[in-house]
């Protein structure tokens, strides 16, 4: 989801709610502590280099419970950061404390802003020999000329 969506979505919402993966709800007291623009510079098993881009909120939760974000004041959170740190539509990554901080995608249901699990995967694996994963076949769906069928006379 880019930061443009998330702003539309605000727009429309009286309030606002997160939902973790395991369908369970950020409690509704939770802060935005950062809106950021995450800039990675890496080079990739294969020797490319590589620039990522994300905007980022950090998620947190406090002791005050009786505090509730609303919709407008996420969005003068965003404007800000836009104004403030330059940041441009980029998708959204949010970090969120579980065991250690979570790196989530994020994804709206209409209702709910939806945390997404991210993965990590190799960028070059045409060059570090990773082989392609092979289709899983059934046998049933194996067909040969010489196959035997019931009746054919073949055995």
């Amino acid at each position: 989801m880019k930061l443009s969506d998330v702003k539309n979505r605000l727009n429309e919402l009286d309030t606002i709610s997160f939902m973790l993966p395991n369908g369970e709800l950020v409690p509704s007291h939770f802060h935005v502590t950062e809106v950021g623009k995450i800039t990675k510079h890496f080079i990739d098993c294969g020797g490319t280099v590589r620039n990522e881009e994300v905007a980022n909120f950090q998620l947190w939760n406090a002791n005050d419970y009786d505090h509730r974000l609303h919709p407008e004041k996420l969005l003068n959170i965003i404007e800000l950061s836009e104004k403030v740190l330059g940041i441009g539509d980029l998708e959204i990554e949010v970090e969120y404390q579980a065991d250690t901080i979570g790196k989530f995608g994020l994804e709206f249901d209409g209702t709910n802003f939806l945390l997404t699990s991210k993965q990590t995967d190799c960028l070059a694996k045409d060059q570090c020999g990773i082989p392609a994963e092979k289709p899983k076949l059934q046998f049933s769906e194996i067909q040969s000329e010489n196959s035997c069928t019931p009746g054919g006379g073949c055995c």
